[in-house]
């Protein structure tokens, strides 16, 4: 049997043995799915169907029937966006909130209860072995270094923007300067006590970006975040937007704020699950094609 295949297989007995293809999970008359959405409104307190959406990787269409039985139930309540009057931000109700509590309580038990019979170190060795599996299914490759930006990078990481938004967004040539100005301005001025840049790198191959660059006194910015095509889904995104969190909040920024484009679908369900709102959002056309600009914001 092959690691693909020993995975797979862990996979199915695990979902099997934890129940999580019942649609009666820990006994609360859920599937799963249902269990997941209300313990990210409680975990998170308000957010947005879409949000959700993106976080959960669910299909918006899915996600709107599940909150509309939750609606029927009186599980939840709605109330206009600030940021958008499209959107409508979602609380759990107290009813919802009876639901959660004791499906909390049950998941817990039922770990407890699985784990009883073990002693201490098979616990401490299962553990140290879920973080080692973790760090590897989400592609944290010791190989790959996270360092400062360097000679050339700020060449390479323009043709990068360029090209990749031209093919994947239809950008026009007016994008191209942008980020060359971003990075021409960041190399003359920026200050090292409270901005920073990092290059995801596996030797001399660059994968990508993320730098953190002061708006004002409380405020950081972050910019630049880009990963090329085959570094995508391995993890490396999570290990530098957590970077990039970090220093913000240890450099003693009270928020951190980003701009960024609705179809960017992935980056911004990455922001949602790393606590980031959304702010602002409104259409344009800019670099040839219509867009939504977004705002997106983290108190830290």
């Amino acid at each position: 049997m092959d690691v693909i295949d020993r995975i797979r297989g862990f996979n199915r007995r695990y979902t099997t043995r934890m129940g999580l293809l019942s649609r009666n999970y820990l006994g609360s008359g859920l599937g799963v799915t249902e269990a997941r959405v209300l313990y990210e409104l409680a975990r998170g307190e308000v957010a947005t169907a879409r949000a959700l959406a993106m976080v959960l990787d669910i299909d918006e269409g899915y996600m709107s029937r599940v909150l509309a039985g939750f609606d029927r139930k009186g599980w939840i309540s709605r109330t206009v966006a600030a940021h958008d009057a499209r959107q409508r931000e979602l609380r759990l109700t107290a009813a919802g909130q009876a639901i959660v509590a004791p499906l909390e309580a049950k998941s817990r038990t039922d770990i407890a209860d699985r784990l009883a019979g073990a002693s201490g170190l098979a616990i401490s060795q299962a553990i140290a072995a879920l973080e080692r599996a973790e760090a590897v299914l989400d592609g944290d490759d010791p190989a790959v270094e996270l360092r400062d930006l360097g000679c050339g990078d700020a060449g390479w990481l323009t043709q990068q923007h360029a090209e990749l938004y031209a093919h994947e967004e239809g950008f026009d040539q007016t994008f191209e300067p942008l980020v060359a100005e971003i990075l021409a301005g960041y190399i003359r001025a920026h200050d090292s006590t409270c901005e920073r840049a990092w290059i995801a790198a596996r030797g001399e191959q660059r994968l990508g970006s993320v730098f953190c660059v002061r708006l004002d006194g409380s405020t950081a910015k972050l910019r630049l975040f880009l990963l090329v095509p085959e570094a995508r889904g391995l993890g490396l995104g999570k290990r530098l937007l957590r970077s990039c969190i970090a220093y913000a909040r240890d450099t003693g920024y009270q928020r951190l704020q980003l701009w960024t484009h609705e179809s960017h679908r992935a980056a911004c369900a990455l922001y949602a699950a790393h606590g980031f709102e959304l702010v602002d959002s409104k259409p344009v056309h800019s670099f040839g094609v219509d867009l939504v600009e977004q705002t997106w914001m983290l108190q830290l």
